[in-house]
């Protein structure tokens, strides 16, 4: 059957302006990072783009080595526009990035011109695109010269495969001066992408004063920490979690007694507040006016349609606040 969008797709969503640019993202954007390798089912995949689609998110993030294997994601996600957003590239924000390791040899990882470079032609090449509208370097890296990195980010732009350029995993003093120096290129930094949630708030420690100074929008990734700020874990394990199935990125671990007893503290506030723990999670993070989107992940439909419930509450009291950090020992 042929893909019709949703009519009433846009009045579904919130729209933010990321820092000082012309741009503004849904409240929630949907990242790839996991469900669109060639290890998964296509046609869920599909549905997933098509639902995150129909409500309003207009901002699909990828990166080079997502899949598995690296690069089926990108591959995946061509298809599908091919196959149903032929008509609808212009409403969509699609992003990607380079900076962990992607083939073998000394060209394949990390940040340098020639690894950059090769880096976006191939994944332009997997999604069947003339350009992607933001590209990121996804981690700092210590031997390169942050400058050459920045000038790899800024020819991008000029050549016309990227419109705009992000980080991902810069600490404060890092984005600052990769910052200063794409200003001074004539190609401003858009967006900022951190880990960043309830559990991990290095983001706290400088770097959202520095993206707020310096007009650069933040959309952190990983906001539910990978499912631990939920009421999945609350009653064991279960067979279908990530835990169970993985273990790559979250497993036994890190479910300690203590961890649990925050959760369970966090899950009561929340019901107390009209919300589930996943809901109060990522309101939690838009709250701040700094953060410009949330990346969610999904492995089913009804996943994407759940998180948009956050948004009918993403106001919290002086003392809800306190709570919480109170909990979290922060």
């Amino acid at each position: 059957m042929t893909y019709q969008p949703s009519s009433d797709r846009y009045t579904k969503m919130e729209y933010r302006r990321c820092g000082n640019s012309g741009i503004q993202l849904p409240a929630f954007s949907l990242g790839l990072w996991h469900n669109f390798g060639n290890v998964n089912d296509f046609e869920n995949s599909r549905n997933l783009i098509q639902t995150a689609f129909d409500n309003g998110i207009t901002h699909f993030d990828l990166a080079n080595n997502y899949g598995p294997p690296p690069g089926s994601a990108e591959e995946n996600f061509g298809k599908i526009l091919k196959q149903d957003f032929v008509d609808h590239r212009d409403e969509m924000i699609i992003s990607t990035k380079a900076g962990y390791t992607m083939w073998d040899g000394p060209y394949g990882d990390w940040g340098s011109k020639k690894y950059m470079i090769s880096s976006l032609d191939q994944s332009l090449k997997r999604m069947k695109l003339d350009y992607v509208d933001i590209f990121y370097h996804h981690r700092p890296d210590p031997e390169t010269p942050v400058e050459e990195t920045m000038e790899a980010l800024d020819l991008m732009v000029r050549q016309g495969k990227a419109l705009y350029v992000g980080l991902s995993n810069y600490n404060a003093g890092q984005t600052l001066k990769a910052v200063t120096i794409l200003k001074q290129l004539g190609t401003p930094c858009l967006i900022h992408q951190p880990k960043y949630s309830m559990f991990v708030r290095d983001a706290e420690n400088g770097l959202l004063k520095v993206l707020e100074k310096q007009g650069v929008g933040c959309i952190p990734f990983s906001p539910l920490a990978q499912g631990l700020l939920t009421d999945k874990y609350l009653n064991g394990i279960p067979s279908d979690s990530r835990v169970a199935t993985s273990g790559q990125f979250l497993n036994q671990s890190h479910i300690t007694p203590e961890k649990l007893e925050k959760i369970t503290l966090l899950n009561n506030l929340a019901k107390q507040r009209g919300q589930k723990l996943a809901h109060m999670a990522l309101a939690w993070l838009l709250r701040d006016p700094r953060v410009t989107s949330v990346l969610i992940g999904s492995s089913k439909p009804a996943q994407i349609t759940d998180s948009i419930e956050a948004l009918k509450n993403t106001s919290f009291t002086e003392e809800e606040l306190t709570v919480i950090n109170n909990i979290l020992h922060w």
